[in-house]
């Protein structure tokens, strides 16, 4: 047995084991190696989140992006109801179905979430320019099979590990449901 990225990780049993663990360790030193010099917003994680999904998926409704965001509506309310506040979002009736609300991201949201998705890019860059040719093209071979996981990990229902479901003898309440892929989730990819 072996453990990977110290004694806090999962030990690792087979071989096959550790890609999944090390693509798990590099993302979350990625995300949190770009999130550094990101501004502050005053927003939560999941409220940047939603935010996102909300500027790249254009006029998006509550559930969409609940589903988007693989909450519940309840949950998504709630968050649309912190960035309305903060001038983030706009909400309106669907002019079709006045049932259904539609979440629009305000100009200030725009550019926040785009200036901030260029200098993730611009950092990316730069970082990349410090590699050799040959590491530079293995990367860029390997980025179609990495947005296939991706899509995957997307579009796959959640599933809770034997070990978790084992700790848990109660019921939790949890605003999380299963993702579904939603119009405008291939615009989401361009964060």
């Amino acid at each position: 047995m072996k453990h990977v990225n110290g004694p806090y990780a999962a030990t690792v049993t087979r071989p096959v084991d550790e890609l999944p663990q090390r693509l798990n360790s590099a993302t979350v030193h990625l995300m949190r190696a770009l999130r550094q010099d990101t501004p502050p917003t005053g927003l939560a994680a999941e409220h940047s989140s939603a935010l996102g999904v909300v500027v790249f998926a254009g006029p998006i409704s509550i559930g969409a992006l609940a589903r988007a965001e693989r909450v519940g509506a309840p949950a998504m309310t709630k968050t649309v109801r912190i960035l309305e506040a903060a001038g983030f979002v706009t909400r309106a009736r669907d002019a079709p179905d006045a049932r259904v609300v539609r979440v629009q991201a305000t100009r200030r949201a725009k550019e926040l979430v785009l200036r901030g998705r260029d200098e993730r890019v611009i950092r990316i860059g730069a970082a990349l320019a410090a590699f050799s040719p040959a590491e530079t093209e293995r990367l860029a071979a390997a980025i179609g099979t990495f947005e296939r996981l991706v899509r995957e990990l997307e579009t796959a229902p959640l599933r809770r590990s034997a070990a978790s479901t084992r700790e848990s003898s109660t019921p939790t309440r949890s605003s999380r449901s299963p993702r579904a892929p939603v119009a405008g989730r291939q615009a989401n990819r361009a964060r």
